[in-house]
């Protein structure tokens, strides 16, 4: 039995799908390439800032990727940027998370999101979608200034929680 469950935010908790989901009459002639290209784009730019160590913040990372995905996307409408990056801010949950957060809940372990994500971004994304009183803590990378899969990133939990890295699910 773990003591804690931390989570991912984007992809794992959030569907990052879902801002262009939402909008994709407006987005231009193909919704999902933008998506997925604005998508990977934010990934590679993590990586890339990793490796580099020069860090950056997640939403500005966010926003160049978006930038990116719309640029060379064929007929993509350049005018949706603010839209989709608003919606961005408040993604939809999953709709088994509120159920698998609840019942980890009841087994009285932690349960917290570790994420690339600004504590804005965060914030807004979890309260968006209802999980506020069942997640105990919302771990910005941005605390430390280096992006997952850096092994400092995941012993923010470890540390806050004061438990061994075997007692912890990521």
């Amino acid at each position: 039995m773990y003591k804690a469950y931390v989570f991912d935010a984007y992809g794992t908790l959030f569907d990052v799908h879902s801002a262009v989901s939402r909008h994709f009459d407006i987005v231009g002639e193909n919704p999902a390439r933008v998506s997925e290209v604005w998508r990977n784009k934010q990934l590679e730019y993590t990586w890339v800032r990793t490796t580099m160590d020069r860090y950056k913040d997640f939403w500005q990372l966010t926003a160049e990727a978006l930038d990116f995905a719309l640029a060379v996307t064929p007929g993509s409408n350049l005018d949706c940027k603010q839209t989709l990056l608003d919606a961005y801010m408040t993604l939809d949950c999953y709709a088994e998370v509120p159920l698998v957060l609840k019942k980890l809940k009841e087994k009285s372990v932690k349960t917290a999101i570790l994420s690339n994500g600004s504590p804005k971004m965060l914030s807004s994304a979890v309260e968006h979608a209802g999980l506020t009183d069942i997640l105990d803590d919302q771990f910005s990378i941005d605390d430390i200034g280096i992006f997952k899969a850096d092994p400092a990133t995941y012993k923010m939990a470890i540390d806050k929680y004061n438990i061994e890295p075997n007692q912890v699910a990521f």
